[in-house]
C-alpha cells in the first residue's frame, strides 16, 4: 500500500515542554488511520504538528502526486495548500457567516470555481441538513449540524488527507451514528484519506484501517484496526472497553 504521509522521530513542543517524544507513523492513501489515547496523551498535538502549529522537530512527509515533501518548517497556509484540511477540536466553524459562506471560505485556495460549486452541492448531498440552512447563520447551528458544517469546509478544499480532532465529541449519539457513517461513505467514494482522532475507542476502531495508540507522547503500539480491536488483553489495558 503507498504511504500517502510519514513521520519519522516525531517530537513536539509548547515552549519548553514537550509532548510528542520520537513518534513514527504512517498513513496509507485512500485509508483512514485512528489515533487513539487518554487525555494528554498528544493526539491533537500530532494533529497539530502535521499542520506545523506547534514547534516540531524531526521529519515528516507528503506525498503530493509529484514526490515527497518534508512538511517541517513549512507554514500552515503552504500545508493547507498541499491538501491538507484540518477540522479542529471545537469545530471552528465562522459563527457569524452563512452555512454557504463557510463553505466558500473553505474553498478559498481554489481557483476551479466551477468545481467548486460541484463540491459544494456534493456536500449538500452528503448533509442535507446544511442545504435546508445554506443562508443560516453557522453560530444559530445544532452542535451536531456545525460538525457537519466543519466537516464539509474542510471538503470544499478537495483535500488529500482529512485531519479529524474529536469528530464525536459532545454529540449525541444518533447524530454521532450519521457523521461517520458519512465519514466512511467519504473515504469509500471519494477516496480521501484521514487521520482520526478520537477518545471514543470502540468507534474509532470500527471506522478505522490501521491504529496506534499514544501514551504519554510516545507510540505504545500500533497495527491493523480489526487486530487491536479483537485482542482483549490490549483493549482492557489500553482502551478501556
Amino acid at each position: 500500500m503507498a504511504k500517502l504521509f510519514e513521520a519519522k522521530k516525531l517530537s513536539a513542543f509548547y515552549g519548553a515542554t514537550q509532548v510528542l517524544f520520537d513518534i513514527d507513523f504512517a498513513i496509507d492513501a485512500g485509508k483512514i488511520t485512528t489515533i487513539l489515547g487518554a487525555n494528554g496523551a498528544g493526539k491533537t498535538t500530532t494533529l497539530r504538528a502535521l499542520c506545523q502549529i506547534v514547534r516540531t522537530t524531526g521529519s515528516m512527509t507528503l506525498n503530493t502526486g509529484a514526490g515527497d515533501v518534508q512538511l517541517v518548517g513549512k507554514s500552515t497556509d503552504a500545508i493547507v495548500r498541499m491538501g491538507v484540511a484540518h477540522v479542529p477540536d471545537g469545530r471552528g466553524t465562522f459563527t457569524t457567516l452563512s452555512v454557504e459562506d463557510n463553505l466558500k471560505l473553505g474553498a478559498y485556495v481554489r481557483s476551479d470555481k466551477d468545481a467548486v460549486a460541484k463540491d459544494m452541492e456534493h456536500c449538500f448531498q452528503l448533509f442535507p441538513r446544511l442545504r435546508e440552512r445554506r443562508t443560516q447563520q453557522a453560530g444559530t447551528l445544532s452542535g451536531g449540524e456545525q460538525q457537519m458544517l466543519a466537516i464539509s469546509r474542510a471538503l470544499m478544499l478537495k483535500p488529500k488527507l482529512l485531519l479529524l480532532d474529536e469528530p464525536s465529541f459532545g454529540l449525541a449519539p444518533l447524530i454521532v451514528a450519521e457523521i461517520f457513517r458519512i465519514m466512511r461513505q467519504i473515504n469509500a467514494e471519494d477516496g480521501v484519506s484521514m487521520l482520526l482522532v478520537e477518545q471514543n475507542a470502540s468507534l474509532a476502531l470500527n471506522l478505522a484501517h490501521h491504529a496506534y495508540l499514544l501514551e504519554t507522547g510516545t507510540v505504545a503500539l500500533s497495527g491493523p484496526s480489526e487486530q487491536i480491536k479483537n485482542d482483549e488483553s490490549v483493549r482492557r489495558a489500553y482502551l478501556g472497553y
